[in-house]
């Protein structure tokens, strides 16, 4: 007959030294083995946001329209990404505290990212309307007078501008607190291009977000993608 007691009063027992440093290295490496950053949503973020501002640059630059807003593909990119969230949420058995600080960071990025978009297509609209309740409107004068004057909506200048900070955020954030250069490093290139697009005509905006995209998402989801299969490799 099993003696419960006496099994359960071993287990109890106080370990050595040397049990305590292997159950420790061995809790380390679980935690450790538990996180893979395997660079898809950096990925797929970094490619849909190249390929709209690129889209977008030339289109205003040769004057043609795809007959669809190309940046419906960022809107259309949060259901992989939700899908991939929730998938890596499973297959995480330990998640650090870093961890969840990051993902707070982005998930507060992505809802000023709607916020901004929300901005961008409502207060042009809205402002119209607030003028003609005051009875007047905005024009565009020609200085040289070789056209009349031309009655014109409401926009915001260069708002892409803001994108390109809000771009820069959540990916310094992140390289710092992994110690991970390349996306520290595409952070700065991105607030670099914001300083340049501060400068220059809206579509040029586009090719900054181009760059801003593959320096801090592209290149970054490169580099982790090839690290995760690199590990994944040596563990089987």
């Amino acid at each position: 007959m099993f003696n419960f007691t006496q099994i359960i009063m071993e287990k109890l027992k106080p370990m050595t030294e040397q049990e305590s440093l292997q159950l420790i290295s061995s809790m380390i490496q679980k935690a450790k083995a538990s996180y893979h950053d395997k660079g898809i949503s950096t990925l797929l973020w970094g490619t849909v946001v190249t390929i709209a501002s690129v889209t977008s640059f030339l289109e205003r630059q040769y004057n043609f329209d795809i007959g669809f807003d190309i940046w419906l593909l960022v809107l259309f990119a949060i259901v992989p990404q939700i899908i991939i969230s929730i998938k890596e949420k499973k297959s995480t058995k330990v998640k650090k505290f870093e961890d969840e600080v990051i993902d707070i960071v982005w998930m507060v990025y992505g809802i000023s990212i709607f916020c901004l978009v929300f901005y961008q297509n409502v207060i042009p609209q809205a402002t119209q309307n607030l003028l003609k309740q005051d009875g007047w409107e905005l024009s565009k004068h020609f200085i040289n007078n070789t056209q009349p004057n031309q009655v014109i909506k409401p926009f915001i200048p260069s708002v892409f501008s803001l994108f390109l900070v809000l771009y820069a955020l959540p990916t310094l954030v992140t390289g710092i607190v992994k110690k991970f250069k390349p996306m520290i490093i595409g952070a700065i290139i991105c607030y670099l291009a914001f300083i340049v697009s501060c400068f220059t005509a809206s579509k040029y905006d586009m090719i900054c977000g181009a760059i801003a995209a593959i320096s801090c998402w592209l290149i970054p989801g490169i580099i982790l993608r090839k690290r995760y299969l690199k590990s994944k490799l040596l563990n089987v």
